[in-house]
């Protein structure tokens, strides 16, 4: 089959031009377990090494624990590797359903539906749900697995300014003629790692007779004092009316997602949910594995009470260091730099001190609001983040940004 050449001359220029501004992305190959401290090879040319993960949705420390391991492989053994159909035909185990029901009885709803992955769901859930007599009025920074989801309903999109309160009510006051009005938002935002005002959305979806939908990817397992989500944080648990969520994060970090509330809405999904009734059921070793976890975090808070201790301490000593982050309590440390260039080559310098973090930059952010974004992990002890500490000092120092605000920053590198 032909190749148009005009094609293969356009990417190889947009590639080209990627590669010459520096802002080339460049996988790299983990030649062990995910944990924090993990070998890595850059295909490019730069030495494996054993470096501290950063970067990873690790936040419990459960991607390699032992007691998941071990679920994983009870699962496999007793249930085999795959269901090879899907859901509705043969590919519901009595486990998939204990599996929902122990994430109902943990969020605190009325039901659940699993999907392969969060995307899944998002991408799920708007158009089962809403059509063109509805409204979507969505955060301007909602994760981009939701607004794929949204364009692939027919329902009328608003957006509203991130957390603005005042312009979500302008929003649900401009869509009153709507039948359905479903206001959308993560629980935390992924590249900033702020938690969003829930007791105010709750409250407004109320006064103008809205559903409320809730991202908590970056929040299950951890956030609130039971790590139950961001619902808890805020004290709506029971008014929020669907929480999307993941498996793929802190709960074990592999794979699959659900959509968690209404049983009615959650029925509806199970009958018309195009990736639910078209995709493969999430395999065994998954859902024995993810089983397992909620029984862990169900019966202990430590991992989650050692994250958040983690977290302040890193949050104070960066600070401390002098260091421009956006203020927070979430295991999300976002270190601005907001140039892209600054970005990327900040983060293999501290490659070679044995830090292993990613510049973000556009399009992931947008621009000139490039950064660093830490994540920290339960899996981290204290010499893990002292020794981030003085690596990002020294190569702060390095680029001169240390005691610097955005201004002086761009001044220096521009955006």
């Amino acid at each position: 089959m032909a190749y148009p050449s005009n094609a293969k001359e356009y990417y190889q220029n947009e590639l080209k031009g990627i590669k010459e501004a520096g802002l080339n992305k460049e996988e790299r190959y983990i030649h062990s377990p995910q944990g924090a401290d993990i070998k890595v090879e850059f295909p490019s040319g730069a030495p494996e090494k054993e470096v501290i993960n950063f970067c990873a949705n690790n936040y419990l420390g459960l991607s390699s624990n032992p007691e998941v391991v071990k679920a994983a492989h009870q699962g496999l053994d007793a249930r085999g590797y795959g269901m090879s159909s899907v859901r509705f035909i043969c590919g519901t185990q009595d486990i998939h359903r204990e599996l929902e029901n122990k994430f109902s009885k943990f969020l605190g709803t009325e039901d659940t539906i699993l999907f392969p992955s969060c995307m899944d769901a998002n991408a799920a859930v708007f158009d089962v749900l809403l059509d063109r007599q509805d409204a979507m009025i969505a955060d301007k920074l909602v994760h981009a697995s939701i607004v794929d989801g949204m364009r692939l309903c027919k329902a009328q999109q608003y957006v509203y300014k991130h957390s603005n309160m005042e312009h979500l009510e302008e929003k649900l006051q401009e869509s009153q003629e709507n039948r359905f009005r479903m206001i959308i938002t993560d629980g935390v935002f992924s590249m900033d790692g702020d938690i969003a005002k829930l007791d105010n959305i709750c409250d407004l979806a109320e006064k103008y007779n809205a559903i409320v939908l809730v991202d908590d990817s970056h929040s299950t397992g951890f956030v609130g004092k039971t790590g139950r989500g961001t619902h808890e944080h805020c004290g709506v648990m029971g008014r929020v009316d669907l929480i999307t969520t993941t498996m793929g994060k802190a709960l074990g970090g592999a794979s699959g997602g659900c959509v968690s509330g209404r049983k009615d809405m959650i029925d509806l999904l199970r009958q018309r949910a195009r990736p639910y009734l078209f995709s493969n059921t999430v395999p065994p070793v998954i859902v024995s594995a993810a089983s397992k976890v909620l029984d862990v975090i169900s019966k202990t808070t430590e991992r989650r009470d050692k994250l958040e201790k983690n977290t302040l301490y890193f949050r104070k000593r960066m600070t401390e260091a002098g260091f421009d982050i956006k203020e927070g309590i979430h295991p999300i440390v976002p270190i601005m730099l907001y140039n892209a260039k600054l970005a990327s080559d900040f983060a293999k310098d501290l490659y070679y001190e044995g830090i292993y973090v990613i510049g973000f930059f556009f399009p992931v952010v947008a621009k000139g609001e490039a950064r660093i974004r830490v994540q920290i992990s339960a899996d981290h002890e204290m010499e893990h983040l002292d020794k981030a500490i003085t690596a990002f000092t020294k190569i702060g120092k390095k680029y001169d940004i240390l005691g610097k605000g955005k201004k002086d920053i761009v001044e220096k590198y521009g955006l």
